[in-house]
């Protein structure tokens, strides 16, 4: 069952602690990685027969394997995935940036410019649940940012097939290539390209402890959105909150994974004991009851604090993934939210919604790094390239200035570069 907490009567290490994951799969990622890198195809198809009792002949999905995925699907959910890609557009069209150029004093011209990366690998988890939104998420904001080409890797099932909605969901976002494998190997072959799958500049999108270790050993070699943890939600909630409601939205992370933290901050008492009743009773209701259960057990807290400003400080020092203000009105309190991955306001606004189908992007920074990361968007996916250009004359009035500069750094190689060019001038 899970614990109340009265927040001033108990160490902080209780209030801000959670359970991590102690399996060690650093040696078994790094030995995936090697394999890949030495022996392409022929690893991942050894990986697949392997870890997804998959006997492919070719690692591509085909074209009419897509097509027949979009008549699998249901027609409604095909126009919902439809509506939530309008809307994730809509949000992330206004994240693009421009490139600038400043040419205010004469002779001096200096600017950036935006470019896309050239290519974005996503990867798409299989295991437990197929993921959609994941596909619309981490794509479109890649195809906004002017990728040219994403390509996804997502596992296969036993028959060598991937799951039709996954297939519908690229079709919708415009993916480029899908491939059939996962797990660690799919990070390494995106990483460093085998004879099927093109190496990309960039690889985002959520996995298990393996994919997360296999990002991280791989970063550099390519960039990576963020090394991904369990998934969390914190609910500041006042006396006013249905405690229905709370233990609902509680769950619908808790039953993401056994790793999951769920936690409630509210300054009623008799909110707090009615979510945890709440809660007892909805956990049985759940398709995924024995997931939830274990996360609400290890991971799950209420915390009860004496203001709702001081809910909102716990809620800035844990600085979770899901942030939800059940209270009667959000916005006077969004100004004093320092550190969330996103918020979700007022008593009408399911964290869920940002999961599938409101516009922001649902990957987002985990285990208290919203601190100093942010959402996915189409900044992901671009880098940004500066230039210079200065006339003879302009060089002359800078060069001197330059020159004192290198020498106080010892580089007198450095200030000969400045002034060699303008000696003649000043004879």
């Amino acid at each position: 069952m899970i614990r109340i907490l009265k927040y001033g009567e108990v160490k902080n290490s209780e209030i801000f602690s959670r359970a991590v994951p102690t399996v060690n799969v650093e040696a078994v990622v790094t030995e995936i990685i090697e394999n890949v890198k030495k022996n392409g195809d022929k690893a991942l198809f050894e990986y697949c027969r392997r870890f997804d009792h998959a006997q492919l002949s070719t690692l591509q999905v085909s074209a009419e394997e897509i097509d027949e995925a979009m008549t699998e699907v249901s027609p409604d959910l095909i126009e919902v995935m439809k509506k939530a890609a309008a809307n994730i557009r809509k949000f992330h069209e206004k994240q693009v940036r421009n490139s600038f150029i400043i040419n205010d004093e004469d002779g001096i011209v200096v600017g950036q410019k935006i470019i896309p990366i050239d290519r974005a690998g996503l990867y798409v988890p299989g295991g437990t649940a197929a993921y959609p939104s994941t596909v619309l998420m981490d794509s479109i904001p890649a195809k906004i940012a002017g990728c040219r080409e994403v390509v996804i890797t997502t596992p296969p099932n036993a028959e060598g097939k991937v799951n039709p909605v996954i297939l519908a969901a690229a079709k919708i976002a415009g993916v480029d290539r899908i491939f059939k494998v996962g797990g660690a190997q799919a990070i390494a072959a995106l990483a460093y390209g085998t004879e099927s799958i093109p190496r990309v500049d960039k690889i985002v999108g959520p996995g298990n402890a393996f994919v997360a270790e296999a990002k991280k050993q791989v970063f550099g070699k390519v960039s990576i959105d963020m090394i991904a943890g369990p998934s969390e939600i914190l609910i500041v909630a006042d006396g006013g909150t249905d405690p229905r409601v709370a233990a609902a939205d509680m769950l619908s992370q808790a039953e993401h994974d056994k790793m999951a933290s769920a936690v409630l901050v509210t300054d009623s008492y008799k909110l707090a004991d009615e979510v945890r009743e709440q809660l007892e009773k909805q956990i049985p209701q759940l398709l995924r009851s024995e997931i939830a259960r274990a996360s609400i057990d290890n991971n799950g807290k209420i915390i009860v604090a004496d203001t709702l400003d001081a809910a909102i400080e716990i809620a800035n020092e844990i600085a979770p993934e899901h942030l939800e203000l059940c209270v009667d009105c959000p916005f006077d309190y969004l100004d004093k939210i320092r550190h969330a991955g996103s918020v979700f306001m007022g008593r009408n606004c399911p964290e869920a919604l940002g999961d599938y189908f409101a516009g922001p992007n649902h990957t987002l920074p985990t285990g208290g790094t919203a601190k100093f990361s942010s959402p996915l968007s189409v900044d992901d996916f671009i880098k940004k390239m500066q230039y210079t250009y200065y006339t003879r004359s302009a060089l002359g009035k800078a060069a001197a200035d330059v020159a004192k500069f290198a020498e106080a750094e010892g580089l007198t190689a450095h200030a000969k570069s400045a002034v060699i060019r303008t000696e003649a001038d000043r004879k």
